[in-house]
């Protein structure tokens, strides 16, 4: 049973980010060595997420293949939550994380290559400032222990503009959520209408 494209696509992919994420650790930089190593840059928080999407991705890809035609209704139900944990890794990490790096041309491929289902956007939104408020009391944590903020400009302006900045911050992750959100629905309504046109009966 051969894998199409988009399959040997998300593979390749996927031992891509391995590579950068193994290269990544590799570096010696004074800054990795400090409280909270790599972990307290955004950049390698998203690779991770990047790496553990498009894994899931090759996971999704692979049990549907093992599952296709097996009539096991029990393997389709744990294909089904293992589909849903995919897109929902999408529309609230992937994408959104994503967005601030060059990863995006790879989101917007498997966007383009595969439907994903959405959460409610009231869930996806509660989700994503989840994780954008763990993210910034992470970074004042760190300045907390260690005296020092992680992004060097954030020592160079004061407390209120600071609080607007994390503020700002998190409007914008909601935003490049509704963003990815109307992006997936105009791709596949537009994939849509362009089906339904090949199946309309031609004229004479």
């Amino acid at each position: 049973m051969a894998l199409v494209p988009c399959q040997v696509l998300r593979v390749a992919i996927l031992l891509s980010y391995c590579s950068i994420l193994c290269n990544y650790k590799a570096i010696e930089m004074p800054s990795h060595q400090t409280y909270g190593g790599s972990w307290k840059f955004l950049t390698f928080i998203d690779l991770v997420i990047q790496a553990v999407f498009f894994g899931i991705c090759v996971l999704t890809d692979l049990s549907t293949l093992l599952t296709r035609d097996s009539g096991n209704q029990e393997q389709e139900r744990q294909l089904r939550k293992l589909i849903s944990l995919r897109d929902w890794t999408l529309a609230v990490l992937a994408f959104p994380v994503g967005v601030h790096t060059t990863v995006l041309p790879f989101i917007l491929i498997e966007m383009r290559t595969s439907h994903h289902q959405y959460p409610s956007r009231s869930s996806g939104l509660a989700a994503i400032c989840t994780f954008s408020v763990g993210y910034i009391l992470w970074v004042c944590w760190i300045h907390h222990v260690t005296g020092m903020w992680v992004y060097p400009f954030l020592e160079h302006i004061g407390s209120g503009a600071r609080i607007i900045f994390f503020g700002s911050t998190t409007i914008l992750m909601n935003f490049l959520y509704l963003l990815g959100e109307v992006l997936n629905n105009y791709i596949w309504d537009t994939q849509r209408s362009m089906e339904e046109e090949k199946e309309k009966p031609k004229l004479e």
